[in-house]
């Protein structure tokens, strides 16, 4: 969530900015709680010095019966007061997490993705001589999905992805985890990207696949819950994605500076509802309610934080290009980079059979948004302490694997093997 004292400081500001990510929140209010709050804090602690200097006056004698009713007098009245204190702080809690976090100067103002712009085109779309088809129709044509006796098992929405399919998959997760574990590597993709960065490599997790209620709320990621798998009588949650898990590792720690970044790359089985998808988004495994996915998390200090955001989309366009998969970079705009991002930006990769480019990967930045409810910090040398910031980015999905299949297609319905997977499939 947003520091109280920037929304003092910059109310007109922060109602604007959150109308302009699709907030409606009112923050003329938020600061009236915070007032009040304030006020009745103040009035607690007053109190509670009046008695402890009350008690102390009768510390070693018999108090008399005036000092009595003072006493008893000042306990209703904090008890009272905390009480209303308790019922303003929900209230406050409340309306401050519902403050989105402020968008970067570069951010587009848009009222829907339709409104991001597009920073690159790389790579050229493949050329066919005959109609590309899409990945379904080949991997059904292949053996490698089943969707028909997925259903039956576990309903819609879910596929059994099999053989070759399942291989490749695995391939394509083991060579993503060899880059972006292996510091030279990291070192050559900084220095293209004209980034001074640490090359630190991330550590590979494997991570709880359920997160208690309180830690994704932290995270700012369980709303909208409609979206959320809830566990039946347990006070956990399926998560959607290795970076709920990942970001709230931390929780309540405070991290040397000298151990900064904290890399993870985190590898999970998410769950969605996708409630409210369609058309195309339901072919195939392009929208599955379950999906595996590798995904990167980081914890910084602030000043290096927007740096680290632009190191891991550097990595996620070396992936792509090792991968020869055309795609685009774009800019998200207000409406569409989140609740908690400062930043956002998605990568798109060419699908030949929809003659569109679809959205492959993700990375954000939320500055100490997260960290300010997860309270996660660091310790400067000196000693004193503030809050990390985090990013997250997607390593890979499920649908690079589809933009393989449709892009390396054949006329005989066989898909050719990128060269960079084929020390990975012993091919």
């Amino acid at each position: 969530m947003l520091d109280i004292q920037f929304i003092r400081d910059n109310k007109d500001v922060v109602q604007e900015k959150s109308k302009q990510k699709g907030y409606e929140v009112d923050i003329k209010h938020l600061l009236e709680l915070d007032n009040n709050r304030r006020e009745l804090i103040t009035k607690v602690d007053e109190l509670r010095q009046k008695r402890n200097e009350q008690a102390g006056q009768t510390k070693n004698q018999k108090p008399s019966k005036q000092q009595i009713a003072v006493g008893k007098e000042l306990k209703e009245k904090i008890g009272a007061t905390e009480a209303e204190l308790q019922k303003i702080d929900q209230d406050y809690y409340k309306l401050l997490k519902q403050v989105p976090n402020m968008p970067l100067d570069d951010v587009p103002i848009g009222a829907s993705e339709d409104d991001n712009q597009i920073a690159k085109t790389v790579g050229e779309p493949p050329k066919f001589d005959f109609e590309p088809k899409n990945h379904a129709e080949l991997a059904q044509a292949l053996g490698w999905i089943d969707k028909e006796r997925a259903a039956k098992v576990s309903g819609a929405r879910f596929a059994y992805v099999k053989g070759d399919l399942a291989k490749l998959h695995f391939a394509l997760i083991n060579w993503a985890i060899s880059v972006v574990t292996d510091k030279e590597t990291l070192q050559a993709i900084a220095t293209k990207a004209g980034l001074k960065v640490s090359t630190k490599p991330f550590t590979l997790v494997l991570p709880p696949l359920m997160i208690r209620t309180d830690m994704y709320d932290a995270m700012d990621r369980l709303e909208p819950r409609e979206d959320r798998y809830k566990i039946e009588g347990e006070d956990l949650w399926l998560q959607g994605s290795a970076e709920h898990v990942l970001g709230s590792m931390h929780a309540g720690e405070v991290i040397d500076e000298a151990d900064l970044p904290v890399r993870y790359v985190g590898y999970a089985t998410s769950f969605r509802r996708e409630a409210g998808s369609y058309g195309k988004d339901m072919e195939g495994i392009f929208r599955l309610h379950q999906f595996e996915k590798l995904e990167m998390e980081s914890l910084t200090s602030p000043e290096v934080a927007l740096d680290e955001h632009l190191f891991m989309i550097a990595i996620q366009e070396h992936l792509m290009q090792e991968l020869g998969l055309p795609y685009q970079v774009l800019n998200k705009c207000t409406a569409d980079i989140g609740k908690p991002n400062a930043h956002g930006v998605d990568i798109n990769t060419w699908l030949p059979a929809q003659k569109t480019y679809r959205e492959t990967h993700t990375a954000d930045y939320m500055t100490d948004y997260q960290a300010r409810r997860l309270q996660t910090k660091l310790r400067r040398a000196d000693g004193q302490t503030e809050l990390v910031h985090t990013n997250d980015a997607t390593v890979l999905s499920q649908r690079p694997l589809i933009a393989i299949i449709e892009n390396y297609q054949n006329q005989d319905g066989s898909i050719r093997v990128p060269e960079v997977l084929k020390p990975y499939l012993k091919v």
